[in-house]
């Protein structure tokens, strides 16, 4: 079963265009890829353009692999005129992440379980924090 997520970036001129990936969206396996390898908004913006895959990989060449158009299909960008506008009509999955320029820093946030949007890093140490808990209770 797909752990379900959308991927959003954020460009310069405000605009926001966002894809689909199917598996392991969870904050442990998406979220800490992107967290860890996909800082860099120029990464971001062709890892979008790939428009929509089944899998997040590590480099944006090994995600190509997994990428609908491998399969013959047509590339799926959503694209919003800016952040406010993707707010409201953005594609709604389990996990949604974004990179936002935040007072010049390059800055992932997350939306899941129809919750707010929260700094990505926080929401990691957060689950962390919360499995830990239950690993001691």
């Amino acid at each position: 079963m797909g752990t379900r997520s959308t991927i959003a970036l954020e460009f310069a001129d405000g605009t926001v265009e966002q894809v689909y990936c199917h598996w392991d969206g969870y904050l442990s396996n998406n979220g800490q890829i992107l967290a860890k390898h996909y800082m860099d908004p120029f990464k971001v913006k062709e890892l979008v353009a790939l428009g929509g895959f089944s899998s997040l990989c590590a480099t944006v060449e090994e995600t190509a692999v997994t990428a609908y158009t491998q399969r013959g299909e047509d590339i799926l960008i959503d694209k919003f005129k800016g952040y406010e506008d993707y707010v409201l009509n953005h594609q709604y999955e389990e996990y949604e992440y974004i990179l936002r320029n935040i007072d010049g820093k390059a800055t992932w946030f997350v939306c899941y379980h129809d919750g707010a949007y929260v700094d990505l890093m926080q929401a990691i140490m957060d689950e962390q924090d919360r499995e830990a808990q239950e690993e001691t209770a």
